[in-house]
């Protein structure tokens, strides 16, 4: 284990603060994102904390990017140790009211950008016997209303997840997977969505969460350090899971009192 580090996604919220919690480890980086200039922020702030390393521009659609950037880090860095497919977007509506493009994009970036990031990695995983650190969201296990989209692309993630850790496992390369529910994040800027007013409530989710992108990512270095597979960072994420485990059914039931409730608020607000 060299320290060197790949983050999709790094030009800020969580795939900032991961890379800033690494970066305090004195770790090497390799930051992408489709934005330049957050990363070249994110770089700023990784140097200032301690770490080091470069930035590349990558549209984890592109396969051809994320290739790139891997021969970028073997040039730069002689190979890689762990990697984090970070890069993701929001979406929400109603299933009748998404389109099929609305899906194709979700399905792009949020599952096959993981896929592709762990493809275009996994020889130099091979090489350093490194870690794959993939993350979803607890929309993967919960399934919550009027974002099917999105739960479909993230429990593609966790599934995922769990094929390699059974196929790589011979190889010696751990795997992990992340399900934060709503956080302090800009994720509203990638928002979306049918209508107004399910950005507004998703919105409202994310301002009154506790927890922050920097609690999550200090949460995700610890728990990847003890060997942890399934990393659920919030308290009431690691209940909800329990619960459904459990009765299943009464989960359906909450989440569809949830969708009544959702509806209806979308009407009054139409009127």
């Amino acid at each position: 284990m060299q320290n060197r580090i790949m983050i999709t996604g790094a030009g800020s919220g969580l795939g900032r603060e991961i890379a800033l919690r690494w970066a305090r480890e004195g770790w090497r980086l390799a930051l992408s994102d489709v934005s330049e200039a957050g990363l070249q922020e994110t770089l700023g702030l990784v140097r200032e904390a301690g770490g080091d390393g470069f930035t590349q521009r990558c549209d984890v659609r592109d396969y051809s990017q994320l290739t790139a950037l891997a021969q970028a880090c073997e040039v730069k860095f002689g190979g890689i140790d762990v990697i984090v497919n970070n890069a993701g977007v929001a979406s929400g509506g109603f299933f009748s009211e998404l389109s099929l493009e609305d899906w194709e994009w979700q399905i792009a970036i949020n599952l096959m950008g993981v896929v592709k990031g762990c493809k275009a990695f996994l020889p130099l995983l091979e090489q350093s016997k490194g870690k794959i650190i993939n993350i979803a969201s607890m929309a993967a296990l919960m399934q919550g209303p009027a974002m099917s989209n999105y739960n479909v692309a993230k429990a593609g993630v966790v599934a995922l997840s769990e094929s390699l850790l059974i196929e790589l496992a011979q190889e010696e390369i751990g795997v992990h997977v992340v399900c934060p529910s709503f956080f302090q994040t800009n994720l509203l800027d990638s928002f979306r969505g049918p209508t107004p007013a399910m950005k507004a409530q998703v919105g409202k989710l994310l301002e009154s969460s506790p927890i922050t992108a920097s609690d999550i990512a200090d949460y995700i270095y610890q728990r990847v350090a003890e060997g942890e597979f399934m990393i659920l960072p919030h308290e009431q994420g690691r209940m909800a899971w329990a619960l459904k485990q459990k009765n299943p059914q009464l989960l359906y039931d909450e989440m569809t009192v949830m969708a009544n409730k959702m509806r209806a608020k979308a009407r009054q607000s139409s009127q």
